[in-house]
């Protein structure tokens, strides 16, 4: 029976979006699959996923002659004496999740198998056979929670793929049979409906759908027709998945989700090239080869992403192995980390999990183009986003979007802004799913009322933004991008009407890159009777100074000006929310709202300008 958790979560992230778009109307993926295709096809010899014979003998080959090849591989091998020290799992679940454990079994199969395929020691293959024994022994992979049995599932396939020649057989029938009890069988409920993942729009279709091509390849001896019907199931949702990056590549759920779905989505090519020598479309996908760019222009100078949605603040050391394989397909150079991949071994944080899957990608790299970054970026679909960069290390992002996104916030109309080295206009980011879970909190529900907009971290009181009347935005009021304009002057101009549907008969919002050192943010607006109050909103965690004619901001011993040019007579105030309001939001050290509060008695002739500049 369906737990009802895992009922409510695909509910609110895939409902919306399925409404709003029918599977007729995205590009599909080939999809061939059948039993007859699959006999066929699926080449017989193993490893077969992401390695086959030919791949295998090019990354033995590259970690000999190539710097970059062997430096990641000695990381691979230190990881994998480190996952020698340590205990085998246990199927310990953590509130309504097992996660933590499949992905630690998902890395530790990256590194120990792929030290086992170079090398063949057979100390290496004794401890993943053990790895792989204990978690094939657990009562169930947590199949409430899919994710847990998709990314256990991918662990289980390419730890018995990699290990074939050399596991005992005993071992190996066991894996198989678990992938078919506690991976796949669950996924195909007896009321003959497909669960929601299956053509949901986020990143549990790219986990799921990759975890379980995985495992039917890994049993399609055993179990042909079941093999074929779920891979053919996958071919056929995945590009609801795909369909996300439309028009132009930009990730809805924000960069470091883009590292997640967009790496099993990646891995899941990389099996299917490697076990029937075909992706059967998805490099084709419109928006999806294009998104590699958004991830890299996501990473601001100061090493900080543009951190909208539920994404991390930073960026770790570590190369972006996910960017690799977008690297080896098109041979551009920009999407390659050489001097992260050249980062000493000893010195490198913990490898991806998908870091053994990884070096096959870095060492299929050939570099055919080094592409300029640049200085204008923006992308279009269900979270517009505009990117502006530039010398003083100039970094601005801005977005529209609405909250219903998946992982969405009612961000619309916020933005951040680096000058410097400094981030001087915050995202107040991501916060530990599990400790508001644990309290009883309901974070996933995404109607008007819904208890998540409480948060700073998700409300439009945290953002850089407007809000009027002091009342939330409205969750499905869909801000879009109606205007990029390039040149000494970037512009990007975005309707925000829709968020503040009752309140705003219109509101179009635009930042425009005046010079190096300055960026204009300007509120063109026309208010309705209701809108008693406009707030414009300004999130920092720098020392405030109110002037005259606006502000001083003061970090790291430099200094941004706020100037308020629209409203000379109306001063700045700062909110201060270090503490955070609520118990249960982030706490974020000196963050602060400064705001300029515009009552509507104000407003002459039915419109208002808001314009505000900042400036070194």
């Amino acid at each position: 029976m369906r737990n009802k958790y895992i009922v409510f979560f695909l509910f609110i992230f895939c409902a919306s979006c399925l409404i709003a778009q029918e599977k007729d109307d995205i590009p599909r993926l080939e999809n061939p699959m059948s039993v007859h295709y699959l006999k066929k096809k699926l080449k017989k010899e193993h490893p077969r996923l992401v390695l086959n014979s030919s791949i295998e003998k090019k990354v033995k080959q590259k970690i000999q002659s190539d710097p970059v090849s062997k430096n990641y591989y000695a990381a691979i091998k230190l990881n994998a004496e480190k996952i020698k020290e340590k205990p085998y799992l246990e199927r310990i679940v953590t509130g309504r999740r097992l996660l933590s454990v499949s992905r630690e079994m998902l890395y530790r199969v990256n590194m120990l198998g792929m030290v086992y395929r170079m090398e063949k020691d057979p100390e290496t293959l004794h401890r993943l056979n053990n790895e792989l024994v204990a978690v094939c022994n657990f009562t169930d992979w947590n199949p409430s929670h899919y994710l847990d049995v998709a990314e256990m599932s991918l662990a289980v396939a390419l730890a018995i793929d990699w290990g074939w020649d050399a596991l005992p057989k005993e071992t190996i029938e066991m894996a198989i049979d678990a992938l078919i009890e506690k991976g796949i069988e669950p996924s195909w409920p007896r009321n003959g409906k497909s669960p929601g993942w299956v053509f949901g729009t986020n990143n549990w279709n790219q986990v799921c759908n990759g975890g379980m091509i995985a495992a039917a390849i890994a049993i399609a001896e055993k179990d042909p027709e079941l093999a074929a019907k779920t891979i053919k199931r996958s071919l056929d949702g995945i590009p609801m998945a795909l369909s996300s990056y439309l028009p132009d590549g930009v990730y809805p759920e924000g960069s470091t989700y883009w590292g997640y779905g967009t790496g099993f989505s990646t891995i899941t090519c990389a099996m299917l090239e490697s076990a029937f020598g075909t992706n059967f479309g998805h490099t084709g996908h419109n928006g999806y080869m294009e998104s590699a760019m958004f991830r890299v222009m996501c990473n601001a100078p100061s090493g900080m992403y543009f951190n909208y949605a539920d994404c991390g603040d930073r960026r770790g050391q570590s190369a972006d192995v996910i960017l690799a394989w977008f690297a080896s397909k098109t041979g551009n150079k920009a999407f390659f980390e050489t001097d992260r991949l050249l980062i000493k071994p000893e010195k490198m944080s913990k490898l991806s999990r998908l870091g053994g899957a990884a070096l096959v990608w870095i060492s299929q790299f050939e570099e055919k183009s080094d592409a300029d970054m640049p200085s204008v970026w923006y992308g279009r679909g269900h979270n517009p986003i505009a990117i502006f960069t530039g010398g003083n290390g100039y970094y601005f992002g801005g977005k529209g979007g609405h909250a219903t996104t998946s992982h969405g916030n009612m961000d619309a109309g916020s933005f951040i802004f680096e000058l410097d080295g400094v981030r001087w206009v915050v995202d107040p980011g991501n916060q530990d799913y599990h400790e508001l879970e644990k309290t009883g909190f309901n974070l996933w529900g995404s109607c008007q009322d819904c208890q998540r907009w409480t948060l700073l971290t998700k409300n439009n009181y945290g953002h850089s933004t407007l809000t009027v009347n002091e009342q939330l935005q409205k969750v499905n009021g869909h801000a879009t991008l109606v205007e990029v304009k390039e040149g000494a002057q970037p512009e990007a101009v975005f309707d925000i009407t829709a968020p503040y549907e009752g309140l705003l008969k219109s509101a179009r919002r635009s930042f425009t890159k005046e010079s190096s050192t300055s960026l204009v943010v300007t509120d063109e607006i026309e208010p309705l009777a209701e809108a008693k109050l406009i707030t414009w909103q300004l999130m920092t965690t720098a020392d405030i100074t109110i002037t005259e004619r606006g502000a001083l901001l003061k970090q790291d011993g430099k200094v941004l000006k706020i100037e308020n040019l629209s409203h000379p007579d109306l001063r700045f105030s700062v909110i201060s929310l270090d503490p955070a309001p609520l118990a249960l939001d982030r706490k974020i050290k000196g963050l602060k709202r400064i705001e300029l509060r515009i009552p509507s008695w104000t407003i002459k002739k039915g419109k208002e300008v808001i314009k505000v500049k900042l400036t070194k």
